[in-house]
């Protein structure tokens, strides 16, 4: 039993596109562990899913998945997301059993005293805590916070020949055991909603267009990329395996309302008020043009940002791949990113699946997106 029908039954009620099998698929997406580097359980339980909704799909060497609709077509369209968790490596363990870390992404230090976690080893999970010291130990004037070289692991051991003997080595990788809900039958919340809720909206557009028997005069490759967190390496692969004509990528953006966010620094954006489109060098203007009009359209809700640079997101990996694909991000709201309680809300995820599938079935063969026409 899901910990989540009631809210099912209200989706539902509301007439939502999702389904109840699409939303214990999320769920138990979402509770699973894949860390960057070591994605391939999640990219499973992916692929399970995606299998009725697509003709055939790819795997590449480091465990990108592409599930492919219409293959065979000149004319090549990618939706992607990427699959990867924040996590950490073991890193050194001391003579009294304690384990130090170093980051696999961008891990925030500052989070993880007293969280528990799960080691991975090639026996199984190993459990352990973050330690910290108790605040009757530390002198307020002169306490310590939490910093890379000062959080360890307690996985219960008392020498380093016992923690060996558990299975735990140099290279181990860490992850949060925080497991999903939902709060206030608004948000979703979890660990790595960056970006397993992309994963899932794009598998939602891919049961969309089968469902709806929509037939595509492209081939549409639905990318769920590896190692974004570490500088965007699996779609930069994908994109040089695919060479796609045109690429909507969707990833999470900040939820500015929060205390302590800048909104002149961030913008401000809100979670509940529609999927987020940037603008920025990576961005092509006229596929940017072509979702704004869908949204529009179909009476979509949407937000904006000014991205400078950079996206930061697997955007910037297929735009430039090759001589130049055609691509836009489509941007999920999200509070407290790279936490373990991501918060994501349940209307955006809807709509940002409506306006990805809006913008792929309105798609034309051989469609010029130019900087000149």
């Amino acid at each position: 039993m899901y910990i989540w029908d009631k809210a099912i039954e209200q989706n539902m009620a509301a007439k939502s596109i999702l389904d109840k099998k699409s939303l214990q698929f999320f769920e138990k997406y979402i509770n699973n562990a894949s860390p960057t580097g070591f994605e391939s359980e999640g990219q499973k339980l992916w692929l399970d899913y995606m299998k009725p909704y697509c003709d055939e799909h790819i795997v590449d060497t480091y465990g990108s998945v592409a599930a492919i609709i219409n293959p065979g077509q000149e004319y090549k369209v990618v939706i992607e997301a990427h699959a990867d968790e924040i996590a950490w490596f073991v890193h050194y363990i001391t003579p009294e059993g304690f384990i130090y870390l170093k980051r696999n992404g961008g891990s925030d230090h500052q989070i993880a005293p007293s969280k528990r976690v799960n080691i991975h080893t090639e026996k199984g999970y190993v459990k352990a805590v973050f330690g910290w010291p108790a605040i009757h130990t530390r002198t307020a004037s002169t306490e310590a916070a939490p910093k890379l070289d000062n959080i360890f692991l307690d996985c219960g051991a008392i020498t380093k020949a016992e923690v060996e003997k558990l299975g735990i080595h140099v290279g181990c990788v860490v992850t949060y055991e925080d497991e999903f809900m939902v709060l206030n039958n608004r948000y979703y919340v979890g660990r790595a909603m960056d970006n397993r809720a992309g994963g899932f909206m794009i598998a939602q557009v891919a049961r969309m267009l089968h469902e709806n028997k929509d037939k595509l005069p492209f081939s549409l490759y639905v990318v769920n990329s590896v190692q974004e967190e570490i500088g965007l390496r699996g779609a930069e692969m994908m994109s040089r395996t695919i060479s796609p004509d045109v690429a909507i990528v969707t990833d999470v953006c900040h939820d500015t309302q929060t205390p302590m966010i800048k909104k002149i620094d961030e913008g401000d954006l809100h979670c509940g008020k529609g999927p987020v489109l940037s603008y920025g060098p990576a961005v092509q203007n006229n596929l940017l043009k072509h979702i704004i009009k869908q949204a529009e359209k179909n009476k979509i809700p949407f937000q904006r940002l000014a991205a400078s640079r950079s996206t930061g997101t697997d955007t910037d990996a297929f735009a430039y791949s090759s001589s130049g694909v055609a691509s836009a991000l489509i941007s999920l709201p999200l509070r407290y990113m790279h936490t373990t309680v991501e918060m994501v809300h349940k209307e955006d995820v809807e709509q940002v699946i409506k306006l990805i599938y809006n913008s792929v079935k309105s798609l034309k063969n051989k469609q010029d997106f130019r900087y000149l026409k």
